[in-house]
């Protein structure tokens, strides 16, 4: 992997709920000089695709939490399309998934992924879930079309575990999102399996790797 391989699989990040624009834009700067995907607030997106509009641009529904109702998800997604949008990262409604209703789960995602033609990531949010829930919640993205699975939305106790990813990585491609800050622990995701990473500081991967690697 050379340095534009990395920052081409890193969404350099910034969905903290006091995110301003000029946040986004300082993200989206930094993922047009550096090669890197950029995730942002969904409230940003149409003037983040006229800003940037080189750059890969994800966006977040139903987030943190996952509870909206799945036709506000539904919605949500195809405003998000709209507006630019290139890639969706959708969580999961993790109460039904925890009280077994996993058909329910499925439905939700699935609603998601035929709203849009574009692809469409399942945060599990892996803190919260036993190994079982995680398998069960992985089998209903794969079974909903979804394109990737991803460990965390960065709101919950801890982010991104190698067990997590090589578990997540037996049903479809893994973005690892939560805690990785240098290439070292990016390298380790890689190496269990994910595809892509999640984080606030890809620009830091990818210089850490430039000077030591």
């Amino acid at each position: 992997m050379n340095d534009a391989e990395l920052a081409a699989s890193i969404d350099h990040t910034v969905l903290g709920p006091e995110t301003t624009f000029a946040d986004v834009q300082q993200v989206l700067d930094d993922a047009d000089e550096y090669g890197l995907n950029a995730c942002i607030p969904p409230c940003y997106v149409a003037e983040a695709a006229e800003y940037t509009p080189d750059v890969t641009l994800a966006t977040v529904i139903g987030f943190p939490h996952g509870q909206h109702a799945t036709a506000a998800k539904r919605e949500e997604a195809a405003i998000a399309y709209e507006d630019g949008a290139d890639e969706l990262d959708m969580v999961i409604n993790v109460g039904r998934l925890k009280a077994g209703e996993t058909e329910a789960v499925r439905q939700d995602i699935e609603e998601v992924v035929a709203a849009v033609p574009i692809p469409v990531k399942v945060i599990i949010e892996t803190a919260l879930l036993t190994d079982e829930e995680k398998h069960d919640a992985c089998q209903a993205a794969k079974d909903a079309d979804a394109a990737f699975v991803k460990t965390s939305t960065g709101f919950a106790e801890s982010g991104a575990k190698v067990e997590d990813v090589e578990l997540m990585s037996e049903y479809l491609p893994v973005k690892a999102s939560g805690g990785v800050g240098n290439y070292e622990q990016a390298r380790a995701m890689f190496d269990a399996g994910a595809e892509r990473i999640g984080a606030s500081s890809g620009v830091e991967i990818v210089e850490d790797f430039r000077q030591n690697y």
